[in-house]
């Protein structure tokens, strides 16, 4: 895990990037996992980032303005072959949002937690008139390879012992042994 530098990271040209404002209101924590989870769909990391997307809004929506009467947030996902990153914007907070480390038995706390462990990096940049809270995670875990060819639609990794087994299918599929 590591924390990005104050500026968000910008997206390369060949991304899928969705954007929706919600009005801040407490019921609109399952409309952005749906809509999360409708964008993402079939990405490995889904359970992961709907985890961190719902950190990052219920944040939003208990210690920013924009849980208050009258607010209003907005949600940015983007992905491209190797990441999704998903940003959350409010309406900004005097405080700088930082991980605690929460007593065991307290009902909140975790979130920056949770989200620093999950994510592959994160952070935030803003005032308090708008803030944007990032949070990256990259969908090519350590020891994965993709067949050559495969396109987007194509996102199924396969670890090297699955890539062995198909090159040596395909290597015998076509001799007479």
């Amino acid at each position: 895990m590591s924390i990005l530098s104050a500026a968000c990271p910008a997206a390369p040209a060949s991304a899928l990037r969705w954007r929706r404002a919600f009005p801040g209101r407490p019921e609109q924590a399952s409309v952005v996992r749906r809509f999360v989870e409708i964008l993402l769909h079939g990405c490995p990391l889904i359970d992961d980032v709907l985890l961190v997307v719902d950190e990052l809004v219920v944040n939003t929506l208990r210690h920013i303005r924009s849980g208050q009467a009258g607010g209003s947030f907005a949600v940015e996902v983007r992905r491209v072959r190797t990441e999704v990153v998903v940003m959350v914007t409010d309406q900004g907070c005097a405080t700088e949002p930082t991980p605690t480390d929460a007593d065991e038995l307290a009902e909140s706390g975790r979130g920056l937690r949770t989200i620093s462990l999950l994510a592959a990096s994160w952070g935030w940049h803003g005032n308090a008139e708008s803030r944007t809270v990032t949070a990256v995670f990259a969908t090519d875990p350590p020891g994965v390879v993709r067949l050559p060819g495969t396109g987007p639609e194509d996102e199924y990794p396969y670890d090297r012992r699955e890539l062995r087994a198909v090159a040596y299918v395909a290597d015998t599929a076509g001799s007479s042994r």
